[in-house]
């Protein structure tokens, strides 16, 4: 049994599609599932069923996959320390706000120093970040939160990453030199999506003060947020990395605001017992330092 049938099978179980797995490693479509069918004959089981449009692993598939991610793990450490390649793929599974805002000059520096490094930048909920870390399909996971996001898990905090809140730069709120929570009573909101952590920290505040909001709209991407916002309709909590360019350009003013139950810290997190490649500590140290 090859070794690549095993890349093949993950890159399926990721992707939970042959079509766009062909596509990731350029096989063939008919490539692929021949891989997937010998895999299956080989141990006697049914790997995948069939989901809506999806691929979805059976029980047999998630058993192997676990498998799969560890052999591969031990394969490409293999690889470094015998031949001494700085290659490979490297993926990262973070939220939206830091795929899009803060990871992405910090990866253009580690692809300078790895040039033959295969990089996959993913965003998911935070519990699936989590997740995919444990089982080992990334390397790593960067996420906001106000505690370690998982006690199995490896979690090092890095800083702590300012939340503000932002209105449009007419917004009767920016005239107050200090905005306190009573002052928000009926404000319009913009929200992220239920599951993101800075939203629930913002609402249990609010309800534990007893004061009173409504939700205007609910939306899973920080760009549409703050475009509501800069359009006037209503008020936003957000990381300040995600809105300071348009704070400093002047299309978003940052309130006087703050509360001591909103914080949250940038932090990795880490397999405990994941091998640590050249690269991955390598990026490790490049986001502790800054």
């Amino acid at each position: 049994m090859e070794l690549t049938y095993f890349q093949t099978f993950r890159e399926v179980a990721r992707r939970q599609s042959i079509t766009r797995a062909a596509e990731e490693l350029g096989y063939a479509q008919s490539s692929v599932t021949t891989q997937i069918q010998k895999l299956e004959k080989a141990y006697g089981v049914q790997l995948f069923e069939r989901y809506g449009r999806r691929l979805r692993l059976t029980s047999s598939g998630e058993a192997l996959l676990k498998l799969v991610n560890r052999m591969l793990d031990l394969y490409e450490e293999s690889m470094e320390k015998v031949a001494q390649q700085s290659g490979g793929t490297l993926t990262i599974g973070t939220i939206d706000s830091l795929a899009s805002y803060y990871l992405p000059p910090i990866l253009l520096r580690l692809r300078e120093q790895f040039p033959e490094l295969a990089i996959r930048l993913q965003a998911e909920s935070e519990s699936l970040v989590i997740e995919k870390v444990k089982e080992g399909d990334f390397d790593i996971g960067f996420l906001l939160d106000d505690n370690p996001a998982d006690q199995s898990q490896r979690c090092v905090p890095i800083k702590e990453e300012p939340l503000i809140l932002v209105a449009r730069p007419d917004h009767p709120l920016t005239k107050l030199s200090k905005v306190r929570l009573d002052d928000l009573a009926g404000m319009e909101w913009i929200m992220p999506e239920e599951s993101c952590n800075y939203r629930i920290m913002l609402e249990s505040v609010l309800k534990a003060e007893h004061i009173p909001f409504r939700i205007g709209f609910e939306l899973g991407n920080p760009e549409a947020v703050k475009r509501c916002v800069m359009a006037g309709l209503g008020v936003a909590l957000l990381p300040r990395i995600v809105a300071e360019e348009e704070v400093r350009s002047g299309k978003l003013a940052a309130l006087a605001f703050a509360h001591p139950g909103i914080r949250l810290n940038l932090q990795l997190v880490v397999h405990p017992k994941k091998w640590m490649s050249q690269p991955l500590l390598t990026l490790m140290e490049m986001v502790k330092n800054g």
